[in-house]
């Protein structure tokens, strides 16, 4: 079980993708739009490698992945997929260390989680591992020890910074229904166990011991008891898609100290209300539960509403200031 996220009033973040391909420009955005809670960014924009699901594929231990035009499939062998997407990573984390000088404090990487990767990733036959119980086991282990080796390597560049994971879950819901679809694109996969899929959840979540792992999904009807008891220390969601089926589940997390991630400024291009206007829906959802108001800051996180790979770098720019703006707007008036 994960420590809770212990958090200044009403923090900002990011979700992780920013558009582009400069690593340093990234770095820079992230760490000085977030004074407490940076995060690595991620520049899908470069091409295959840098994608979120190559990006995480390069972190595998003792498997490999390679581009395929239906997508990413698992080799025998690192080929050059694979040198590309670590190359990418590690110029990602050059720009972080650069920007992170004598940096003490929280900050968040992402990397996606093991039911997306195996919605995702490819079998030889060119079926999702999904489809092979064992595989999907393998490749959760194999996940496992490459985030391992990869919060280990980002502790020694940022050694004054506590790491908080983000698992990107957003087939989470369609794995627990049933409703990743096959490569035939005909029929379904059937729906996973969900004592299984927590299970495997909480085995990654371990492997950061008591540091805080959030789970991000912008898809609808998150399972926010599920991610719960695998353990998660925050649970990071587009607010927009939450429906008042979602108040109970809700309403346990925060009283169970699991911190929201709400995704409250839009990921793509468009006018920005004013930050009061931003946080008008969080206020409405805090009453409608009969949550006490000072609690507010205490256990909401605001970012975008997902990943900012499809914005403008002025639009991205302007999010994340809106999203600081917005926290400051939660934690001076709660009510």
């Amino acid at each position: 079980m994960n420590d809770t996220l212990r958090f200044a009033p009403a923090l900002a973040t990011g979700v992780g993708s920013l558009p582009g391909g400069d690593a340093g420009e990234a770095a820079k955005t992230a760490t000085g739009s977030f004074e407490d809670l940076p995060h690595l960014p991620e520049l899908p924009a470069r091409g295959p490698g840098a994608d979120m699901i190559g990006r995480t594929a390069g972190m595998l231990v003792e498997l490999y992945a390679r581009v395929e035009p239906s997508g990413w499939r698992i080799g025998d062998r690192p080929g050059r997929d694979t040198r590309r997407a670590r190359s990418w990573l590690g110029e990602d984390l050059d720009a972080l260390e650069e920007h992170t000088q004598g940096y003490e404090g929280l900050l968040k990487v992402q990397a996606v989680g093991p039911w997306t990767l195996a919605a995702s990733l490819e079998l030889r036959n060119g079926e999702a591992a999904l489809s092979d119980p064992g595989a999907s086991r393998d490749l959760a282990a194999s996940l496992a020890e490459g985030l391992r080796l990869h919060l280990d390597e980002v502790r020694r560049r940022v050694p004054g910074a506590t790491l908080v994971l983000q698992l990107d879950e957003p087939s989470l819901t369609a794995v627990l229904r049933g409703q990743v679809r096959t490569a035939s694109g005909y029929r379904t996969h059937r729906a996973v166990d969900r004592q299984i899929v927590e299970g495997t959840l909480r085995d990654v979540v371990d492997v950061h011991g008591s540091g805080p792992v959030v789970v991000h999904s912008c898809a609808p009807d998150v399972p926010f008891a599920l991610l719960r008891r695998a353990g998660v220390a925050g649970i990071s969601f587009d607010f927009a898609l939450l429906t008042e089926r979602d108040d109970e589940a809700i309403g346990e997390a925060v009283e169970d100290g699991t911190r929201l991630f709400a995704g409250v400024v839009p990921g793509t291009d468009g006018p920005l209300s004013d930050p009061a206007g931003s946080v008008m829906g969080v206020r409405t959802l805090w009453r409608r539960l009969g949550l006490r108001p000072g609690l507010l800051p205490e256990a909401v996180t605001l970012t975008p509403a997902c990943g900012l790979a499809g914005a403008s770098p002025a639009y991205a720019r302007a999010a994340y200031a809106h999203c600081v703006r917005a926290a400051r707007s939660l934690a001076d008036n709660p009510e």
